[in-house]
């Protein structure tokens, strides 16, 4: 077995605890199989405890480490990943008493960020230059160091940029190892190991090389062998044309091979080993237990709430409804809200949307296809806002003091201002204020990341007041270009009627009763609002430890319908003046979006042949 990309002198159970976790049971768990799942998040990592019926038993988190050793750079270290993994782990199971020789299975999900490993030793490789002499191998999906590589990469138009959307984004990963190749010393780049960090993290339970097609196709530039013509899944013609010719060496060895001939992929949770000695002693597990090939966070989002058996035409949500058959996922898309909100549909059949990541065949089922649309910041964006207005000092000290987080505290100041008002709605005090809140670039469905915010309405307005209106107005912006998303994929082929949420910002009753309504569809809330996410990876930890005496599991899908969790729904609005005033705000917005490329191209122009300090 390889040597794991940790060193044994960093023992999970010496380092101080950083913890966050939920007793949910008290009674000891016996006779009973279970599963683990894990989801490595941009701030924490998480395990989730289910059983065989898919209730959680057991959830803890610790949070990682996150670098930013300069503007719009951010590292993490698989070493820490991997310690607060153990923890959390180990405090599921000692905190709800669950016996560890009943786990069956165990899933990943992380964010889709590059680790970087030693062909020759297996261990991490620094990404932190000029000296690259750091433990930290991670550079976080949000990193946006490589803008040069990804403008060269998007001027190939190769025909692989078709299934990313017409443009590779800056988050994904080739752009990530082609900055490496330019910085890095050669002698060390030609050493580096290059994977998915979901794909590391079962690199590390297992010892093996697997890798997922999610991880694969999404982020890397894998086209599956028969998609297009293409024979080994890696673009020899591209990977040459963008100067990143030496990852071809071996056949594709640093990158994970052929599929068949000196690799393997897998969809999401088939087997891919497992788990190690070193791994289990870490973890404080017996080895051997089944782990499921892995998925990017959002995935697993996907995974955790669409399966779940609603009747979208009933009021009460209830699990005694008829079994999901699986076309019924074709019409629900999953919204994944957190720091950045990613929206996922699955399609029978390709569907190629302008500005939206894929078509990705095979990565969560064989032979069916997925789409990615996303927002840069949602969440991120709430928290922007919030902070930088001139009244946040005063807001955040009145939402303590009533024990409240602050935006619970100005959803509710927002209610209260218009009983004051005698305002119709809360949306007519915000009636005069656009805003257009790209602020970190956008991913769907312009795939610009220079767009920038706008607002129109600002007025010198200090005030608590001033910002819950501001506030509002971010809200109302999240919903709008949710909208904006969901109509591009229909418009391109897709038949998303319902959207199912997850992530923190399912408790935000106000967002998300407006993208309900701006979008004109239902709104699922999951059962387990914090753990939608961990609660997919512990369904791959289900699959895996399905597989029989040949790897073959049972179809994901099935397992869904089993284990999904019914929560609540929220319904747009009936109010046909509300519907008019969001229908309104939506052209403004499209004219916001629009008038910001036009404006950005008269400029552009006019200053062109101006000489600068470049030149």
């Amino acid at each position: 077995m390889a040597s794991l990309p940790f060193r044994s002198s960093r023992q999970p159970s010496r380092q101080p605890s950083r913890q966050a976790s939920m007793d949910t049971r008290d009674d000891i768990q016996i006779h009973q199989d279970h599963y683990i799942g894990i989801d490595v998040g941009t701030g924490s990592a998480r395990a989730c405890i289910i059983d065989a019926k898919g209730n959680i038993v057991g959830l803890a988190s610790e949070n990682i480490g996150l670098w930013q050793p300069q503007q719009g750079y951010y590292e993490q270290s698989t070493n820490d990943i991997w310690r607060c993994i153990c923890l959390s782990v180990q405090r599921a199971i000692s905190q709800h008493n669950i016996d560890p020789t009943t786990i069956r299975g165990i899933g990943f999900d992380a964010t889709c960020s590059l680790a970087v490993f030693s062909t020759v030793t297996d261990e991490p490789v620094s990404v932190t230059g000029p000296n690259f002499d750091s433990d930290r191998n991670v550079i976080l999906w949000l990193d946006h160091r490589p803008v040069e590589e990804t403008e060269k990469i998007n001027a190939t138009k190769h025909n692989l940029l078709r299934y990313v959307g017409g443009k590779m984004s800056i988050e994904m990963e080739i752009p990530k190892v082609l900055w490496l190749k330019n910085n890095m010393p050669k002698e060390l780049f030609d050493q580096c190991k290059f994977y998915d960090l979901a794909d590391a993290l079962t690199h590390i339970a297992t010892g093996n090389e697997k890798r997922s097609f999610c991880s694969v196709v999404c982020k890397q530039g894998y086209v599956p062998v028969g998609v297009d013509g293409s024979v080994k899944g890696w673009q020899e013609d591209f990977l040459t044309e963008i100067g990143l010719e030496d990852l071809m060496e071996g056949n594709f060895k640093r990158m994970g091979g052929v599929d068949g001939v000196n690799g393997d992929y897998l969809s999401a949770g088939e087997l891919v080993g497992t788990l190690c000695e070193k791994a289990a002693s870490e973890l404080g597990l017996p080895p051997g237990i089944a782990i499921g090939s892995g998925v990017i966070d959002a995935y697993a989002g996907w995974i955790g709430t669409v399966g779940a058996k609603v009747d979208l035409e009933d009021e009460q949500l209830s699990s005694e409804v008829a079994k999901n058959d699986k076309a019924q996922a074709f019409s629900r898309l999953a919204a994944v809200a957190g720091t950045s909100t990613c929206h996922i549909a699955m399609s029978p059949n390709p569907v190629f949307v302008p500005g939206v990541w894929g078509p990705y065949r095979d990565t969560i089922q064989p032979g069916y296809w997925m789409a990615e649309g996303g927002q840069s910041a949602t969440g991120e964006l709430l928290k922007y806002v919030i902070e930088t207005h001139p009244a946040f000092n005063q807001a955040i000290s009145i939402a303590e003091s009533y024990n409240t987080n602050i935006y619970e505290y100005l959803n509710e100041h927002l209610k209260e201002m218009a009983q004051e008002q005698k305002a119709p709605s809360v949306s007519y005090l915000g009636r005069h204020v656009f805003f257009y809140g790209d602020l970190w670039g956008n991913r769907s469905p312009i795939a610009d990341p220079n767009m920038k915010g706008s607002i129109v309405g600002m007025a010198n307005d200090k005030t608590v007041d001033g910002l819950a209106i501001y506030y509002y107005a971010t809200l109302e912006f999240i919903a709008l270009q949710t909208r904006q998303i969901v109509e591009t994929m229909n418009k391109a082929g897709h038949s998303i009627t319902s959207i199912f949420m997850s992530g923190s910002q399912c408790q935000n009753d106000i967002l998300v009763r407006l993208i309900a309504s701006a979008c004109d569809m239902p709104v699922l809330i999951p059962r387990y609002i914090h753990a939608a996410v961990c609660h997919g990876a512990a369904m791959l930890g289900a699959k895996a430890a399905s597989a029989d005496a040949e790897g073959k599991t049972e179809d994901l899908w099935e397992i869904m319908d089993r284990m999904s969790k019914p929560g609540k729904k929220v319904v747009p609005t009936e109010d046909e003046n509300e519907k008019a005033l969001l229908n309104v705000k939506y052209k403004v917005f499209l004219e916001q979006c629009y008038k910001q490329l036009e404006y950005r191209r008269l400029v552009d122009e006019t200053v062109s042949s101006w000489k600068t300090g470049d030149t």
